[in-house]
């Protein structure tokens, strides 16, 4: 069902202590927003920061997982080993992932089906880069990421993903996307879904936007008719900037 969702992607910040420290300021703020809450930390936090919000509105989820299941992969961990962590969502497929390395729409996708098949709800990252942008091509490369990422899935199964949208020539780059911007691109990606599974299936998935979202600009972009809320990454490691953002609807 689609939400408005604003999830905290911490990247590799914070050691374990100033992790417990951060989930508990976010934790004890009285939840007002009108959003799913989604603290998504590195893995040494996935056991305390469950811990900690397990009476709250608050999920937690991981920042990847494997495309195996198990075996000898040093230094991999599973989707099932995310889920008995007590995780509800798990990021596929973000900029950097893919950038670092490697990964291509077909890993992604056994990724994608290894998170559903746990019970997870994958968060699905797709974006272009600035060269791409720039080239015109930021619609054929989203496109194909959708396409060949998630177009094997069952009319339920997409349903249970939620699509971030990240423009990498926006992210550190010190160019800024507009709001208007935002909407054209998520407008484009409901479409698409919307050509292969039908427009209420289009409309029931959450779109998040992943581009630089702070409090001064949260509001403007979360009105957007098919932004339904962010993938929020420096400003998330500061309290009361993620807080102030997951009210902005």
């Amino acid at each position: 069902m689609r939400k408005n969702i604003v999830a905290g992607n911490w990247k590799m910040n914070k050691n374990l202590e100033e992790g417990k420290d951060l989930i508990s300021e976010i934790n004890d703020n009285p939840d007002n927003s009108d959003c799913q809450i989604i603290i998504i930390p590195p893995f040494i936090h996935l056991s305390i920061a469950n811990e900690i919000t397990c009476n709250s509105n608050i999920a937690i989820g991981a920042q990847d997982c494997s495309a195996n299941n198990s075996g000898a992969f040093t230094g991999e961990i599973s989707a099932e080993m995310i889920k008995s962590a007590g995780c509800k969502y798990v990021i596929i497929g973000h900029s950097e992932r893919r950038a670092i390395h490697n990964e291509s729409n077909a890993i992604l996708n056994t990724k994608v089906c290894n998170a559903l098949n746990n019970k997870l709800t994958p968060i699905y990252c797709c974006g272009e880069t600035l060269n791409e942008r720039e080239s015109n091509k930021h619609f054929n490369i989203v496109k194909q990421q959708i396409e060949e990422g998630l177009f094997s899935l069952s009319d339920e199964q997409i349903k249970n993903t939620v699509i971030a949208y990240e423009p990498v020539w926006a992210i550190g780059t010190g160019k800024t996307a507009t709001a208007d911007q935002a909407q054209e691109i998520h407008k484009y990606i409901r479409s698409i879904i919307a050509d292969k599974y039908g427009n209420n299936t289009a409309q029931e998935i959450s779109i998040l936007y992943g581009g630089s979202v702070k409090p001064q600009n949260a509001k403007e972009i979360f009105a957007k008719e098919d932004v339904d809320g962010g993938l929020i990454g420096g400003a998330s490691l500061k309290a009361d900037d993620f807080i102030a953002i997951t009210k902005g609807f």
